[in-house]
Formats: structure tokens, sequence, C-alpha cells
């Protein structure tokens, strides 16, 4: 199937699952409501709803808002989802609180800053990685 048509199943689905009629005309003053830009129009709507047409990313941010629901969820279905849910937690449980404040201060610093990081990093891991014997063989003496 497509991924428009999926997209406007979800969108179909969704406002089912919070008690909306999947209906354009009731998802318009909802969006509107709501959405800071310059207001969508019924045909736009009608189109999201039909599959003929996905939202740019602020715009589904709202939808899923309306919805309540993740983004990512009502854009790519539940498949995507849980992959994203899975990766988001091993990356959760895997680092220590410190290592987490290290990235957060990664991020605040200059790209060139960061670039460098990055190559200090990967030299640490080539050097590393070439220092370690291949598994199950003997270093040598």
């Amino acid at each position: 199937m497509n991924q428009k048509l999926e997209f406007g199943q979800r969108l179909h689905e969704g406002m089912k699952a919070v008690g909306l009629e999947p209906k354009p005309s009731v998802l318009l003053n909802l969006f509107n409501a709501r959405y800071w830009g310059t207001p969508v129009s019924f045909q736009a709507v009608s189109r999201w709803l039909n599959g003929q047409a996905m939202p740019r990313q602020d715009k589904l941010v709202v939808l899923a808002e309306i919805l309540r629901m993740e983004p990512e969820l009502l854009q790519y279905g539940r498949t995507v989802h849980r992959r994203v849910q899975e990766k988001r937690k091993r990356w959760e449980e895997a680092l220590s609180y410190q290592e987490r404040e290290m990235f957060d201060a990664y991020l605040q610093l200059p790209v060139p800053q960061r670039k460098l990081v990055r190559e200090v990093i990967e030299a640490l891991g080539l050097v590393h990685n070439n220092a370690q014997p291949p598994s199950g063989t003997k270093p040598k003496a």
C-alpha cells in the first residue's frame, strides 16, 4: 500500500479513537483552531483523510496533538514507532547519567569543536581496536 493511503487510514482511525467523526469539516475546525500558521483549506484536510496527500511536519505535529498520539506513530505507523521506541529504550538503558551529561555538553559545543571531539574519539577507537587481538586468537608476545 502507498504511504499516503496508509497515512489517511491512520488519520481516520486516530479520529475515531478519540471520539471524532472522521470528516474533513470536523478535523478542519479542530486543526485550524490549534495551528499557528496559515489556516489549511477543506480540500487539504480532505486530501489527508482520503490518502491523497500528507501534511508537512509542522502540521503533522498539530494533528498528532489533536489525536493524542506521537507524531511518528501518525506518520509512519506502529511498526516504525515500535522500532523507534526500542532504539530509544536501548539508548537510555545503555548510558549512565554521566554519559548523558557528556552528550548534552557535546551538543552545546560549536560545530568545529564537535568535529574535533568526534575525530579524537574516532582516533581513540582505532587505537583501541588495533590493540585488541581478533577474537579467538592469542596476543603476540
